[in-house]
């Protein structure tokens, strides 16, 4: 058989559901995620990033060889997490760009980017017009990040119809990929060549028994017609379930392995959610990268893609498919709309909820129909064609792209009253795409942070739509909560899905007047310019005083505060009172200019009781003005209020280590003794002793430069009196110092003082006792590597030879291999992170 006629293909569906809090369009803390930010973060540091820098390592476990799998594999990114990267790890989304553009140059001009539908909707479950948009939504963000139109498009969890498929290929869509059970029946598309079943040349392909080496043509009435490729199913469990991705050798012998017998052209591929490759598996890009390389040396076997492959070998058959099926439910799609026995296995639970939470958001859906068109009709000339283009504007939010916008779609030069509410009606028909996302059908209950994440896109349509269409907007929420509230939650404290709309999602929402609590409640504890960006908001400061007397503080002040997605605005006054510590009481409300000498009466009154101290007629006078005092530290947004938290956490943390590190100090020589005779340790002493020698360290690490001399003698008292370290923690400082200093040796040019600094700071690494995350130290490494012919330019000729020599040696520290990584092929490097 001819080598060129067997090809593998991996494909990676890279995707997190978007998890931005719908009214400050940024994800907050997720504790579940510790000690990351969030999950997006969380992820993006064990998969997405590590893809695009995988190491190969020798027996040694040391790094021979950093590459981009992105370059080499087939994959696809959710639109709404990778506009999250490129806003929050921009050297990851260069990473994934980088490896698109490769992969064009290693495949012809084809792309290994798939586009996706654009929110994970489930698209047989969705109206003809939902699907439409989600379609042009996906090839819009698709063309937004890489300049091109796709060949591919991913179907999220892989659920088809027939009507979604037409659409896929009137757009343009010339593949997409499926699980092979998906296929109903094939037959030939050669004249005469029928080994029918059926009389009509049809062969059924019952339990997944397609064949899953070739491409298949799919045919509609509308005359349009798009290729399929079923993967290869048991190979695809096998990497997400069965421990594949144990062995990078396994994984590629077992593809390998994949090929049938015969001399035609065959693709052995592969597809799985992308996140195996580094978070549900340890180490699996390590293992891609291995097999992938692997591979490349096979003579027998040769890398593409699904557009390259297609452009060679055209579908030899047509088939048909099994409708409103997916590859993660064998009900079909029924565990995105019923309690089909499809969850994670938690006894006694049902998923019962899924139906009233499918039925109330499509009910909210319909409801909003009517509605938006008329309200449309006073706007624009079509509001579904102008919600279709508005993903222009959710790409980029500049205030060039909305007036584009508008002017595109708009019946009538709009006011600026009516360009917000044009703005507030497209937000709104957001998330009513948004709340469809699939994931908040997938686990096991109501409860869980995915499905209030897809009830709370829903609460953000309702209040844009009680704002744009009055009582008709408000009742919705009425049905909607009626609805909601016959999805009974398994988890008892949880209710039903009201309850958790009301308990969890009624503190998210906010408007103007929030946010401006929010902007006075964090001045007490930040200084903030002029003009300020608060979320998606915009403040400006129009006068701001602080009068004070002994801890109390009182700060009153005005601001304009503008929505930076909607446009709407206001000019508010604010007043907040810290008597220290978490004690603050603010008020706001908004600013009305004809009554300024009673605004101002009143600052001056609130100044006169402050410098008396007298704060109990300053909270009447508060009172007074404002008619409520509402505010509190609690009233901040989750990010906001923990960073101040911290901020006054902070004293108290410092005079527990100073109390706990001079009880250690006056006690060390009894604890050493306790440790030495096997005797039992109070665990008073054992606690102080825990505290003072990790606070040590901790300040040893911190130092500048790094304080070596006290970081061996906490070390060796750790040591001696058996004291638990707190390695992530240490481990987190140390990584962030080492990242430093080779950030700072990369911006040196080659600078001997530099790299001298980095590899002192390596060899002291090197001797700690707890595992460090080089990642990034070995990346930046590596790109200086790749430069050093032409960007040490500080570097002197003659001390090239000693910066050579001190450079690999700082390699060996950070487990490189520099004799080996030098060898490599540089076509198929990577730029590292």
């Amino acid at each position: 058989m001819a080598a060129t006629k067997r090809f593998v293909c991996i494909h990676g569906h890279f995707y997190q559901p978007p998890r931005e809090n719908p009214w400050l369009e940024t994800v907050e803390t997720q504790d579940s995620a510790a000690p990351y930010h969030d999950w997006n973060e969380r992820i993006c540091a064990e998969s997405y990033a590590t893809n695009g820098a995988a190491r190969v390592v020798n027996i040694k476990n040391h790094i021979i060889r950093i590459v981009n799998n992105y370059a080499r594999i087939s994959f696809n990114f959710g639109p709404t997490l990778l506009s999250w990267l490129k806003e929050n790890a921009p050297r990851t989304y260069r990473m994934i760009l980088d490896g698109e553009r490769r992969s064009r140059r290693n495949f012809k001009g084809h792309s290994s980017a798939m586009a996706q539908v654009y929110n994970h909707m489930i698209m047989p479950l969705a109206n003809r017009r939902d699907k439409i948009t989600q379609i042009r939504w996906g090839l819009a963000d698709y063309q937004h990040h890489y300049g091109i139109m796709p060949e591919g498009m991913w179907l999220s969890e892989t659920a088809v119809d027939m009507e979604t498929l037409e659409l896929l290929a009137q757009h343009g869509i010339k593949f997409t990929v499926l699980a092979p059970h998906q296929c109903k029946r094939i037959r030939s598309l050669k004249n005469g060549d029928s080994a029918a079943t059926d009389g009509r040349g049809w062969t059924a392909t019952p339990d997944a028994t397609v064949d899953t080496t070739r491409p298949y043509l799919i045919q509609f009435d509308s005359g349009v017609s798009m290729a399929l490729f079923f993967y290869d199913g048991p190979t695809s469990r096998a990497i997400a379930f069965e421990g594949l991705l144990n062995s990078g050798e396994s994984f590629s012998a077992r593809l390998k392995a994949g090929f049938r017998d015969g001399p035609q052209a065959q693709l052995e591929h592969v597809a799985t959610d992308g996140e195996s490759y580094g978070h549900h598996h340890k180490h699996g890009e390590m293992a891609l990268a291995y097999a992938l390389r692997l591979l490349e040396q096979d003579k027998t076997v040769k890398l593409t893609n699904y557009g390259y492959f297609l452009a060679q070998f055209p579908p030899e058959y047509e088939c048909e498919i099994n409708e409103n099926t997916s590859w993660s439910c064998s009900h079909g799609v029924e565990r995105w709309r019923s309690n089909c026995g499809c969850n994670g296995g938690k006894p006694g639970w049902n998923q019962a909820w899924r139906k009233p939470l499918r039925q109330a958001l499509d009910e909210l859906r319909d409801a909003l129909i009517p509605l938006s068109e008329k309200a449309g009709k006073e706007l624009f000339r079509d509001v579904w064609a102008a919600r279709d283009a508005y993903i222009s504007v959710v790409l980029d939010r500049t205030t060039e792209t909305v007036s584009n916008f508008l002017i595109d779609h708009q019946n009538h030069p709009l006011t600026a009253e009516e360009s917000v509410r044009a703005l507030e009606l497209m937000e709104m028909q957001r998330h009513a795409q948004l709340m469809y996302t699939s994931c908040g059908w997938f686990f096991d209950d109501i409860s869980g942070i995915e499905t209030v994440q897809i009830i709370a896109y829903a609460a953000r349509a309702l209040q844009l739509a009680a704002r744009l269409f009055g009582a008709e907007g408000v009742a919705l929420e009425t049905a909607f909560l009626d609805r909601l509230s016959q999805a009974k939650s398994n988890v008892a404290q949880a209710g039903d899905g009201a309850q958790i709309y009301r308990d969890k999602i009624g503190k998210l929402q906010l408007g103007l007047e929030q946010v401006v609590a929010h902007y006075a409640i964090s001045s007490i504890f930040s200084s903030f310019s002029e003009e300020t960006e608060l979320f998606c908001y915009n403040v400006r400061r129009i006068s701001y005083e602080i009068f004070s007397s002994g801890r109390g503080r009182l700060a009153i002040g005005r601001a304009h505060i503008s929505s930076a997605i909607t446009g709407r605005q206001g000019n508010y006054s604010f007043g907040v009172l810290h008597f220290g510590d978490q004690n603050i009481t603010a008020a706001v409300k908004a600013y009305d200019p004809s009554e300024s000498e009673t605004f101002d009466m009143f600052v001056k009154k609130a100044a006169e009781h402050v410098l008396r101290a007298d704060f109990p007629k300053v909270i009447r006078l508060l009172d007074s003005h404002y008619g409520h005092v509402d505010y509190s530290l609690t009233s901040l947004f989750t990010d906001e209020q923990r960073r101040i938290v911290q901020l006054i956490l902070n004293t108290t943390l410092w005079d527990i280590e100073k109390s706990m590190t001079t009880i250690y100090e006056d006690h060390a020589s009894l604890l050493h003794f306790l440790s030495q005779a096997g005797l039992p340790k109070p665990p008073a002493l054992t606690l102080a002793a825990g505290f003072a020698i990790n606070a040590g360290l901790r300040r040893a690490l911190e130092a500048d430069p790094i304080d070596q001399a006290a970081l061996r003698s906490y070390l060796a008292l750790a040591k001696a009196d058996q004291v638990a370290l707190e390695t992530a923690t240490l481990s987190y400082i140390a990584d962030l110092r080492m990242k430093r200093a080779m950030i700072e040796l990369l911006m040196s040019a080659g600078s001997m003082e530099m790299l001298d600094r980095a590899l002192t700071l390596a060899r002291v690494f090197s001797e700690l006792p707890f595992e460090l995350n080089l990642w990034q130290a070995q990346n930046i490494w590596y790109e200086i590597l790749r430069t050093s012919s032409y960007a040490l330019t500080s570097l002197p000729p003659e001390e090239r030879p000693l910066w050579d020599k001190s450079f690999k040696e700082l390699a060996i520290c950070l487990s490189i291999d520099p004799e080996a990584i030098t060898l490599q092929d540089p076509a198929v490097v990577t730029t590292g992170d």
